[in-house]
Formats: C-alpha cells, structure tokens, sequence
C-alpha cells in the first residue's frame, strides 16, 4: 500500500496504481486499530476495474514503526491507550533532526528507542546544517550520548552531506523519515527526488518549530529504485511496547543491574545498589540514568494501563454473554 488519506487507500498493483476500501470485517470483527493497512503493508485485494477494489487481508509484517495513541475514546474516567502503527515493512528507519532552536538530544533518544523495537535499521539524520554556527559540536553531542548508530549532518537545499546517504538508498531498500513537523523531511524527499514532490513550510521563528507540512502518509519511490516512505510530523511521540527498544538503547545502564547486592533492587536507597555506586564513582552519568529512568516508567505506564484496559473489556464482553445467556434461559443459571 503506497498512501493513506483518512479511510481510503491506495494500492499498487499489477494493474497499476488503484483506489481501495476496508473490507467490512476490518470494522465488524476482532481487528484492533493495528490490524488496520498501513503504508507500506503488503495486502490481499479483491480489484474491480470500475470502482473502488477490496482490501481483505493484511499480509505479515516484517518491521512495524509503532507509537502509543492517547487520543482513544473515553472509558469512565480513563482513555484507551491505542497503538498507532506508523509504518511498515521498511529496511531503514530515519529519525530526522533539525540543527536550530529546536534541536533535542533527549527527544532523538525517545525515537532510537522505538525504531529499535521496529526491527529496522535506525539512522539520524542531522538536517539543516547551515543554520548551525558550528555543526560538528551537536553532531558530537548525538554521538556521544548516542554511541553505535550512524548520524549525518546534512543540508536538503544545498546538498551538503547527501552524498553520504548513498549507501542507504539502494535498489529495492525501504527507508522511512520520522521527525517532529519541520526538521526537514519533505526538503529531504524533494532533494532525493529531485523536484518538489512536497510543499515546504517556513518554521515559527519563535519557537524553531515547523508546521505540518505532511499530512498524510505516502510511499515514494526514488530514482535510486529505493523507496522512502514520508509520514506527518510528530509533535509527540509515545513509547509503545518498547521493551526490546529500551534494553537495546540503553545496554550500559542495565549492565549494573547484575551487579547489585539484591535480585530486587529497585536502584533508590539499598546497600550495595550496582547503579547508585556508578553514579557516584562516574562510571554511570545521571543524566544517562535519568533518560533511562524516564523512558522505562512512561513505556511501564502505557503497558499497564494497555493490559487493564483489555481485561477490563473481556471482563465486560464476558459479563455481556453471560446476562444474555440468562435472558434466554429465562433467568436460570447455566
């Protein structure tokens, strides 16, 4: 599936490019929003040549950008945590930074985190070179705090870096571009392209933040015969299942773990705590510790209210059989 706007979708097929809609089991059986097609999900399609084709079935993912959605509908006093699968079946993950006013080392370390848990390749891309004074201090900032992962620096209007990019975009490899709005993506993708295939908004001057250029999600297909998958900016992002992105992140830290006088240490007051000895000899910064402590309880958070939130709904659909089974027995216990 190459784009998605709202609930219509856009297929290519050997017919070429076609229209397509959900099959009604999408809506009507146990599909969760994450079963939903995605750009990038290959699916199985039943084509009408004179009207819009049929998506029946999602077929299997080979990597799922994924973040937590908390905008679901209101349960009592609470909201469903959603997962909001971003992109799919993609080689490369870019997390694209902008070097101005905006620049956050803490937020690029937040996105590492789940495009590890995606199953593709994360790289950041340092976009908007030229407006830094000195490019090379942030580009050292991220490669410090962030050691093992590539990191550019590069600037989409003068080409400045693209060339090493080159490695990325090979015939058949899938790359998808994630960021806040305005880093750069849409520059980025028209330089790659070649011509302006998306519209480019100037960023607020007071804040260094941009404004939705992307507004939806769409597969293009490079000259290089790779293909790069652009997606809205971000003003947030949630850790969702990241699990496997936090230990692959932060391996250093839960190294010291072992190391602790107690199985159960909790890392806060206890004799003989592994961590809080690193801390203090500076083997462990804090604030390294701090970002892991901050990613850790918000991906916790969001998987206990995800599980009590499924309970809670099996234990209501339970209830709902039960008291329709007694209706139908007229009122008898079975």
């Amino acid at each position: 599936m190459i784009e998605l706007r709202r609930e219509r979708f856009t297929v290519m097929t050997e017919c070429g490019e076609v229209t397509a809609v959900l099959k009604g089991t999408f809506y009507h059986g146990a599909a969760t929003r994450a079963d939903f097609p995605c750009v990038g999900d290959f699916v199985l399609l039943y084509y009408n040549e004179s009207g819009d084709s049929l998506i029946a079935t999602v077929l299997p993912r080979r990597s799922k950008f994924s973040r937590a959605d908390h905008s679901g509908h209101a349960t009592g006093y609470t909201k469903t945590v959603l997962e909001q699968v971003v992109a799919t079946n993609f080689d490369y993950v870019f997390i694209l930074s902008s070097l101005n006013g905006d620049f956050n080392v803490s937020r690029i370390m937040r996105y590492l985190t789940q495009a590890r848990q995606s199953g593709g390749q994360p790289v950041i891309i340092l976009t908007k070179a030229d407006l830094a004074p000195d490019y090379t201090l942030p580009l050292s900032d991220v490669t410090q705090s962030i050691p093992g992962v590539p990191v550019h620096a590069i600037c989409s209007h003068t080409a400045m870096g693209l060339n090493e990019l080159n490695s990325y975009f090979m015939p058949g490899k899938t790359i998808v571009f994630l960021g806040m709005s305005g880093v750069g993506k849409s520059s980025l993708l028209n330089a790659l392209m070649e011509q302006n295939v998306m519209k480019v908004q100037a960023i607020r001057e007071v804040d260094s933040r941009g404004r939705h250029t992307t507004t939806h999600r769409q597969l293009f297909m490079l000259p290089s015969g790779s293909m790069v998958i652009d997606t809205p900016g971000m003003r947030e992002l949630g850790l969702f299942d990241a699990d496997e992105g936090l230990r692959t992140s932060f391996t250093d830290v839960e190294a010291w773990f072992p190391q602790c006088r107690f199985t159960d240490c909790r890392h806060q007051t206890e004799p003989g705590c592994a961590v809080l000895t690193a801390i203090a000899d500076g083997s462990l910064s804090r604030e390294r510790w701090e970002h892991y402590l901050a990613q850790h309880h918000e991906n916790r958070y969001v998987q206990d209210k995800t599980s009590y939130l499924i309970n809670k709904r099996a234990r209501s659909k339970m209830l709902a059989m039960y008291s329709k089974n007694m209706k139908k027995n007229g009122g008898k216990k079975i």
